[in-house]
């Protein structure tokens, strides 16, 4: 009962900074925007329901994740209306679109264990869309990562990090000591990073990476296996380094900004003085610029929060994905079977590494990648992704084993 209250406690502190920005937007236009107040209210019902639901008819597992989700969910929702009310509503739309894939996969999935056995289909998802955009991709901000069909656009590489943390965890989840039974796994990794390399979506190998490297390590507990990793990594890096002139203007662009500040590195310059400007407390919602930063609503989104927000509501933002990444890692302590912690630890590392990777390039501490920020910035591919992640996640901490 502690555990609900405290529930309850945060989703009532959710619904009153929701309504509270949007109220704050409704105020500061002339005449009044109304459209704000109802954007508010919808968010607040869905919220609601989707708590109410995953409460009321399955009551085991940690449902924190879900109001983490939503606390993440409406800060972005809150930042994209006030820069553009359009985009907000098609983010609404995802976003309830996130809640209804997370509750059926709750409802669909009642035994994880019985999917370790579809390693090849896995990988088979992994290949297709690792290599979908470099044959029928879309160039869209420097990177070929985009595929269209018809009115729908998505990244494939999204889905590419559900199959391969899936497919991993079936490879992984019956080692036992035998350095043979990695090779097909790192095969597979290393054809996944050389797309992404190739398709200059450098923010994906990163995390695709990241991935890997958790996931070998908590299946093995080799702490030789994860250097060897890096050593490959860095070979890799280094030969991508000289034979991409699109990774070498990233790192040009990252050792030294400034002298490129109209031209290749603008974005992160803007993205730096809008952070600036902002101060610990911020300019105020609506009375910042993020006109001036790019892409503002899906890469760049954090640098427009902390203008008008504050640095402080920056390091709220990253406390609230910890706490997210936390309560995910929890989930596959309290398991018995390896195929479902292995899935668990892979899609936390997922999400952090995501998150650490976009703040480090909108700050630029390292190189830029344009990737978007789970759940916060504008995407409907991330947000999909992120909340069928987090359906596994809440059926693994209720014991679907």
């Amino acid at each position: 009962m502690d555990s609900v209250r405290e529930e309850k406690r945060l989703l009532r502190a959710t619904y009153l900074f929701c309504l509270v920005c949007f109220f704050n937007l409704y105020i500061i236009k002339s005449p009044f925007d109304y459209k704000a107040l109802i954007m508010g209210a919808v968010i607040c019902v869905l919220m609601g329901v989707s708590y109410f639901i995953v409460r009321r008819f399955y009551p085991d597992g940690d449902k924190h994740i879900l109001i983490i989700a939503c606390m993440l969910s409406s800060i972005g929702l809150v930042m994209i209306y006030r820069i553009s009310p359009s985009e907000a509503i098609k983010q609404l739309m995802l976003f309830a679109a996130g809640i209804v894939s997370y509750i059926l996969i709750i409802v669909l999935m009642p035994n994880l264990k019985k999917y370790d056995k579809y390693k090849y289909i896995f990988l088979g998802g992994t290949i297709l869309f690792a290599a979908m955009a470099t044959f029928v991709g879309l160039d869209k901000f420097g990177s070929q990562n985009w595929v269209r069909l018809g009115v729908f656009s998505f990244q494939p590489s999204e889905f590419c990090k559900l199959f391969l943390i899936a497919y991993l965890a079936s490879a992984l989840k019956n080692y036992e000591d035998d350095f043979k039974t990695l090779i097909e796994p790192a095969i597979v990794v290393m054809i996944c990073l050389a797309f992404m390399v190739h398709q200059k979506d450098l923010g994906s190998a990163l995390i695709f990476f990241a991935i890997a490297i958790t996931m070998l390590y908590i299946a093995t507990s080799k702490l030789k296996y994860v250097l060897v990793g890096f050593v490959l990594f860095v070979i890799g890096a280094f030969i991508s380094y000289k034979l991409f002139a699109h990774v070498r203007l990233r790192v040009m662009i990252w050792q030294n900004p400034w002298p490129y500040r109209s031209d290749q590195s603008y974005q992160v310059v803007q993205s730096m003085y809008s952070i600036a400007s902002g101060g610990l407390f911020g300019t105020g919602l609506g009375l910042g610029f993020p006109g001036f930063v790019p892409v503002n609503t899906s890469d760049f989104i954090f640098s427009v929060i902390c203008e008008e927000m504050g640095v402080l509501m920056g390091f709220a933002i990253m406390l609230l994905y910890f706490l997210l990444f936390y309560r995910c890692m929890r989930a596959a302590l309290f398991t018995e079977d390896k195929f479902s912690r292995l899935l668990a630890v892979g899609y936390s590392a997922m999400i952090g590494a995501q998150v650490l990777v976009i703040v480090g390039g909108v700050t630029n501490m390292i190189p830029l990648t344009g990737i978007t920020m789970p759940l916060v910035s504008q995407g409907g591919t991330s947000m999909l992704i992120t909340f069928m992640a987090l359906g596994v996640l809440q059926k693994i901490s209720e014991g679907g084993r």
